[in-house]
C-alpha cells in the first residue's frame, strides 16, 4: 500500500502528491481567506488518506461530519458530554486507533476552546504504548491557537492555546500530527504556526498574510502578489511531504461535502409592492405564540458509553477477553438524584445565576458534579436546562404528586420560559402572592420591563394564566387548567 496520496494536479496537468509518512513526521500549515477552498482542501486530504492512518478532526463548524458517511468516522458531539466523558473519550480513541470528527458547532467560541483543549490533552497524554500514528486535523485554528488576547477569557485560552502547541511542538514522538488550517496568518500564534514544515497556501488579500506566506514558501516579496491572484481551489504547495519547490495545485475532487452547502445567488421573487405588504404584515399578531408550537428536535447525540463501545468495537484486533475495569464508585440511583437535586439548588440559590448563559451553567453542573464523584451525564443539557429553570423557581422535586400537574401543564413551555410560570404556580399552590415584577424578572433573567410583560402576556395568549387586576389595583394571577390563583398582589 502507497504511502503518497493524490491531493490534485498542476497547470499542466502533472499530479501533485503528499507523502502521508513525511506528513506525520512533519505537519503541515493550511492557510486562505474564506472561500479560499480551505475545507475542500482538507476534505480532500481526509478522503483520500482516510485507508492509511487514524484521522481525527477538531470541527467547530460541523463541516466534516459527513466523513462519518462514507468513511466511517466517529461523529462526536462536544456540547452533549461532561468534560470527564470527554477525557474518557480521547483515552479510548488512542487505544482503540478510531477516526473520529469532534463536531463542536453547538457551543459558544469559549467553550469550542475549552472542549477542544480538553480533547487534544487527553489525546496527548495518552500512555506510551499507544502513541499509533493519526493525523489531528485542525480547522479555523486561528480561534484555538490566537496571537492576540480576544473576548474569550485568559483561562480559556491559556488552556486552548497550551493544547495547540503540545500538539504541534511535541506531539510527533508521540504519533500526532497536526494540520492546521486558518483564514489568517496573522491571527495564529507564531509558536503554532513556526512548528509545521510543509504549508499549503491560498488566496489571501492582505499585505502582512501575503508577506509572511511568502517567507514560509520561501518567495521573495515582489512575488507575493501571486497569492493574491490564486483561483478558488488553488494552493502553492511548499514541504517535504509535497514538494522542495514551490509548486502551484488545483486541488481535485471530494466524494462528501459539507452538511450545510453554501447557497446560490437566486433572483427575488416576483410581486407587487402590494402584495410583499401583504405577505409580511399577514397574522402578525400571531407571531407571539410560535415559542410554544411543537417541533420535532433534532436527533439526540449518543449517551458517551454508547459511544465508548462504537470506539471500542472500531479495531477487528481488540482482545475479547478483555474485562472491564471495575466502578470506584456507585451509588444508588436515589444517591444520585438527591446528589443533582442539592446541586441545582445551590446553583439556583447564587446570584445573577439567571443571567449566565446554559453553556457556562452546564459546564459549572459538570463541574459539581465531578467534586462529588458523579457524572453530569446523568442529565443532558436539555434536561439540565429545565431542571435548573425548576429550581431556580422553587421546584424541589419534580416528580412528587403535589408538582406532578404543575409540571404537566408546563411540559407546552421551551426551556427559556419555563421558570417565572413554575414560580407563579408555586405562588398559587401555596396561597402567597404572585411574585411581583423584579422578582419575576431576575427569575427569568431578564433587566427589561416589556420582555416581562410580554412574557406574561405571551403565557395569557396560551391559555396558561389569566391576570386581575382589581379596582385598587391588586394583581392576581390564576392558573386555569390546576384551579389555582395566587393572592392579590399591591401593584
Amino acid at each position: 500500500m502507497s504511502a503518497s496520496i493524490q491531493i490534485g494536479t498542476e497547470a499542466s496537468g502533472r499530479p501533485v502528491s503528499i507523502d502521508i509518512e513525511e506528513l506525520l513526521a512533519t505537519r503541515l500549515l493550511v492557510q486562505g481567506n474564506s472561500g479560499s477552498g480551505k475545507s475542500h482542501l482538507l476534505r480532500r486530504l481526509l478522503e483520500e488518506s482516510a485507508g492509511l492512518v487514524q484521522q481525527i478532526v477538531i470541527d467547530p463548524e460541523g463541516d466534516f461530519v459527513t466523513l462519518a458517511d462514507v468513511f466511517g468516522h466517529i461523529v462526536v458531539d462536544g456540547a452533549a458530554y461532561s468534560p470527564a466523558e470527554l477525557t474518557r473519550l480521547g483515552a479510548r480513541i488512542r487505544e482503540h486507533r478510531a477516526s473520529v470528527v469532534l463536531a463542536l458547532d453547538g457551543l459558544e467560541v469559549e467553550a469550542q476552546m475549552r472542549c477542544a483543549a480538553l480533547f487534544l490533552s487527553a489525546l496527548f497524554d495518552a500512555p506510551r504504548e499507544q502513541w499509533f500514528p493519526a493525523l489531528v486535523v485542525v480547522d479555523e485554528a486561528q480561534m484555538f491557537a490566537p496571537a492576540a488576547a480576544g473576548e474569550v477569557s485568559d483561562e480559556a485560552r491559556r488552556l486552548s492555546l497550551a493544547a495547540m502547541t503540545n500538539l504541534m511542538c511535541r506531539g510527533r514522538k508521540r504519533g500526532l500530527a497536526g494540520i492546521v488550517a486558518t483564514q489568517r496568518l496573522a491571527k495564529l500564534a507564531k509558536n503554532v504556526a513556526a512548528e509545521a514544515s510543509n504549508f499549503l497556501m491560498g488566496r489571501t488579500f492582505l499585505d502582512i498574510d501575503m508577506a509572511r506566506a511568502a517567507d514560509l514558501l520561501g518567495m521573495e516579496r515582489r512575488q507575493a502578489e501571486q497569492i493574491r491572484d490564486l483561483a478558488r481551489g488553488e494552493f502553492l504547495g511548499l514541504g517535504p511531504a509535497i514538494s522542495r519547490r514551490p509548486v502551484a495545485v488545483k486541488i481535485g475532487s471530494v466524494q462528501t461535502g459539507a452538511r450545510v452547502a453554501v447557497p446560490k445567488m437566486a433572483p427575488p421573487p416576483t410581486a407587487s409592492p402590494d402584495e410583499l405588504h401583504a405577505l409580511l404584515h399577514e397574522d402578525l399578531h400571531l407571531e407571539e405564540a410560535a415559542p410554544v408550537s411543537v417541533v420535532s428536535s433534532p436527533p439526540s447525540a449518543p449517551r458517551a458509553d454508547e459511544l465508548l463501545a462504537r470506539i471500542a468495537a472500531v479495531p477487528a484486533e481488540t482482545e475479547a477477553g478483555e474485562a472491564e475495569q471495575p466502578l470506584l464508585f456507585a451509588p444508588s440511583t436515589a444517591e444520585v438524584d438527591a446528589a443533582i437535586a442539592a446541586i441545582l439548588t445551590d446553583m439556583a440559590a447564587e446570584e445573577g445565576c439567571t443571567f449566565q448563559p446554559p453553556a457556562k451553567l452546564y459546564q459549572d453542573f459538570s463541574v459539581r458534579c465531578r467534586m462529588q464523584r458523579l457524572t453530569a451525564s446523568s442529565l443532558d443539557m436539555g434536561q439540565f436546562r429545565r431542571r435548573f429553570a425548576m429550581a431556580v423557581a422553587g421546584v424541589d422535586d419534580p416528580a412528587s404528586e403535589a408538582w406532578r400537574d404543575i409540571v404537566r401543564v408546563s411540559s407546552v413551555l421551551s426551556d427559556d420560559l419555563l421558570a417565572p410560570f413554575l414560580a407563579i404556580a408555586r405562588a398559587a399552590r401555596e396561597g402567597l402572592p404572585c411574585p411581583d415584577d423584579e422578582e419575576l424578572a431576575r427569575i427569568y433573567g431578564t433587566n427589561s420591563p416589556g420582555r416581562l410583560r410580554r412574557l406574561l402576556d405571551h403565557y395569557e395568549k396560551c391559555g396558561l394564566i389569566v391576570v386581575r387586576t382589581d379596582f385598587s389595583g391588586r394583581r392576581s394571577v390564576s392558573i386555569p387548567e390546576l384551579g389555582l390563583a395566587t393572592e392579590p398582589l399591591e401593584a
